[in-house]
């Protein structure tokens, strides 16, 4: 059984390497080379000599872009499913992690030891269908209410920022329960209750992560990518949800 947070933690870094991917290429910027040939030769040389080829990255991001541009929904959506699904295989890792070093785990040891499938989908499904299309929507009426600014520190980001995290999340946060906890097949009873027992300390360890996120994302992130950028940070933030509802679960 020891093998399997082994696996689940290959797995772990695995997905974080893919999911901080596209951020970094969202902020990296298009470089026009002022090299002469023989140096640009030299540096293709380089790179083939060390096996690094940043050409198919280059040509996935820019696929990307067009397809974002094409269908928008449809490409955060299915990026938010894939992300989400990943931050629970991470938050199994973890558990698998915690598991096998605490003795008491022992009679639940073959429990532990594999992937929850189910769960997966609950989380993968929670991006397709609700985180992506939630926040495409959102950032749309946003945007359009209060247009975006060129400078990153105005007032109206201000603005934005305290919209976001003290009228949206609030309201979010409570429709993640409600979707996870239907998905997962419990009552309204047993969600409200979860509720009343987690909300408060939920909005809380929001605010921590997604104050400054959401500073970032309105004031440096491009519309077009702001829900890539949120999805990013949202495998993060799934990873402690997930965490979350499945240690109620085994309580």
């Amino acid at each position: 059984m020891a093998q399997h947070p082994r696996r689940l933690s290959t797995l772990l870094l695995c997905v974080a390497a893919c999911t901080s991917l596209p951020t970094a290429l969202a902020f990296a910027p298009t470089i026009v080379s002022s090299k002469s040939p023989t140096l640009v030769r030299r540096q293709e040389t380089s790179n083939s000599q060390l096996g690094v080829s940043v050409e198919p990255l280059q040509e996935a991001w820019a696929s990307y872009n067009v397809a974002l541009e094409q269908s928008p929904l449809l490409v955060k959506s299915l990026s938010a499913g894939v992300i989400l699904g990943a931050a629970d295989l991470a938050g199994q890792a973890i558990e698998s992690v915690r598991n096998a070093n605490d003795e008491t785990s022992s009679s639940s040891e073959e429990e532990s030891g594999g992937i929850d499938v189910a769960r997966f989908v609950r989380f993968a499904v929670f991006g397709l269908v609700l985180q992506a299309p939630w926040n495409h929507f959102y950032y749309t009426l946003l945007d359009g209410a209060i247009p975006p600014t060129v400078e990153p520190f105005t007032s109206t980001n201000l603005e934005k920022v305290v919209i976001d995290q003290f009228v949206q999340a609030p309201i979010f946060t409570v429709l993640i329960f409600v979707f996870l906890g239907l998905l997962e097949g419990k009552q309204m009873e047993s969600i409200q209750k979860q509720l009343e027992n987690d909300y408060q300390d939920t909005i809380v360890a929001n605010w921590k992560l997604w104050v400054p996120a959401t500073v970032v994302n309105i004031g440096f992130v491009p519309p077009i990518l702001r829900v890539l950028f949120l999805n990013c940070v949202f495998f993060f933030w799934s990873i402690y949800l997930s965490l979350l509802f499945n240690k109620k679960e085994e309580a």
